[in-house]
């Protein structure tokens, strides 16, 4: 059964340097535990984006929370590029791993199964290929003639974490149709989860919702945030607040402006809520 918790000791159980994985911007991700971690100081993060990274990401960039980002892309959409990822990627601030989403997942779905890599063939012929040592390119080791084909070593993240509208007393979350989410809690160590609301009904033994659940045995730890995606959106129970993003994107062009948003949204905000 998964343990229920406050925001911050959730937060806590993050260690640094731990290798994170974080959900895309469209998938129910963690914005006020991201916030959390900023207040705590984490530090040399490896950050797993499955497989998009975008405002969590920059956030964390920025208060220099990373040290490893590896994603297929980190952007913020329609507000345009990430800041904070761009300029930390210039200076050499953080060591990039470029990937691809397929890539990304396959890794993901090896640690999920418990061996030690999974083949994928789109990859070849790409640029990509060329930047990642630790990926293997083999002949087709069956002999049927299927040509070169490229072996992505297992992710197996230290921590998963991400936002979801329920859970119940169990330690049940309900993600809906997010599988990428079930695959990160498959294949983490740990899973953190934070949730609109918790249930007394068991997820799990209603048949409207036992096939979007994922079981408490796949959840490390599960603590109440309302509104936790903000200012993303989360389907369903609230959209994402477009100006609030393209506000941050233009304040964190510079570091000054970056650190006047942190202590706006994430540390002065923390102390009125305290209060």
């Amino acid at each position: 059964m998964a343990v229920h918790e406050h925001l911050e000791d959730l937060s806590r159980r993050i260690p640094d340097g731990a290798l994170l994985a974080l959900p895309p911007e469209y998938s129910f991700v963690p914005m006020d535990l991201v916030r959390a971690l900023i207040r705590r100081g984490i530090r040399d993060l490896h950050l797993l984006s499955v497989p998009i990274g975008g405002l969590a990401a920059d956030m964390l960039i920025g208060a220099g929370c990373v040290r490893v980002m590896e994603a297929a892309a980190v952007s913020l959409a329609e507000a345009g590029p990430a800041p904070r990822f761009s300029e930390a990627v210039r200076t050499g601030a953080i060591t990039m791993r470029d990937s691809t989403c397929p890539a990304i997942h396959t890794a993901l779905q090896a640690a999920e199964k418990g061996v030690p890599f999974m083949p994928l063939r789109g990859l070849i012929g790409s640029d990509i290929v060329r930047h990642r040592d630790d990926w293997t390119v083999v002949d087709d080791p069956l002999g049927g003639g299927g040509g070169p084909i490229i072996l992505l070593p297992a992710i197996q993240p230290d921590v998963a974490v991400f936002h979801a509208p329920l859970a119940d007393r169990r330690g049940n979350v309900w993600v809906g149709r997010r599988r990428e989410l079930v695959t990160m809690a498959h294949a983490a160590r740990a899973t953190l989860v934070t949730v609109e609301t918790v249930q007394d009904d068991d997820l799990l033994g209603d048949e409207t919702t036992a096939a979007g659940t994922l079981p408490a045995l796949y959840v490390t730890a599960v603590a109440e945030a309302a509104r936790g995606c903000h200012p993303l959106g989360l389907v369903g129970h609230y959209d994402a607040d477009a100006a609030h993003i393209a506000a941050y994107a233009r304040e964190a062009a510079t570091a000054e402006g970056f650190r006047d948003y942190l202590d706006r949204t994430v540390f002065d905000s923390a102390v009125r809520a305290a209060s």
